[in-house]
């Protein structure tokens, strides 16, 4: 990588740093460009280098926090293991609660439509996961709508946790995340 390829991861970084922290002071669709460039100390034209408005911003904020939350999710190899469960649950409730700009989206009206990107998403990923794992899905399909479902549960879980602003611990919600996959899902998934 040169320096001029150094200098942008930089100033993206800054950037992506900055709106996460703006999110904790005001709502996302009240933040300004001004606020951006102000809070992470570059100028106005490195903002737009990267970024044509705060909308592409939004839109490549919600890119990563799908791509951070894909990088969790590849990282699971489910196996009938409590802790193993949880603790990967646990890795995504941290990642909610310490993650503003998804907990504030659960909360907004453009939260319906980063679920609907990122079940999309999801929905790629789960087509092929599974083909060399450790589960051994009873059908194709069968198989797609289970992961489907606890992806579901797991986002209304999440949701209804940050909502109560993570009133419960982190522990407790993957605890319960956990149960619900290993009673619920991977007794389905096993043949």
């Amino acid at each position: 990588m040169n320096e001029l390829d150094g200098r942008y991861s930089t100033a993206e970084e800054a950037i992506m740093d900055s709106f996460f922290l703006l999110i904790n002071e005001k709502n996302y669709d009240k933040i300004t460009v001004s606020d951006v460039v102000k809070k992470s100390g570059i100028v106005r034209s490195t903002f737009y280098n990267h970024y044509e408005n705060v909308m592409e911003l939004v839109d490549a904020a919600e890119n990563k926090t799908i791509d951070d939350i894909f990088s969790l999710m590849e990282s699971f190899h489910p196996k009938n293991d409590h802790e193993l469960c949880k603790s990967y649950f646990l890795a995504i409730c941290n990642y909610t609660k310490d993650n503003p700009f998804l907990s504030n989206l659960f909360k907004s009206p453009r939260g319906d439509s980063f679920l609907e990107k990122a079940m999309t998403m999801f929905h790629r990923y789960v087509s092929e996961t599974g083909k060399n794992g450790d589960v051994i899905p009873k059908s194709r399909e069968h198989f797609t709508f289970l992961i489907a479902g606890t992806i579901g549960f797991t986002v209304g879980v999440l949701h209804k946790w940050s909502a109560e602003n993570f009133a419960s611990s982190a522990e407790d919600v993957a605890d319960v995340l956990a149960e619900a996959f290993l009673n619920g899902v991977l007794p389905f998934l096993m043949d």
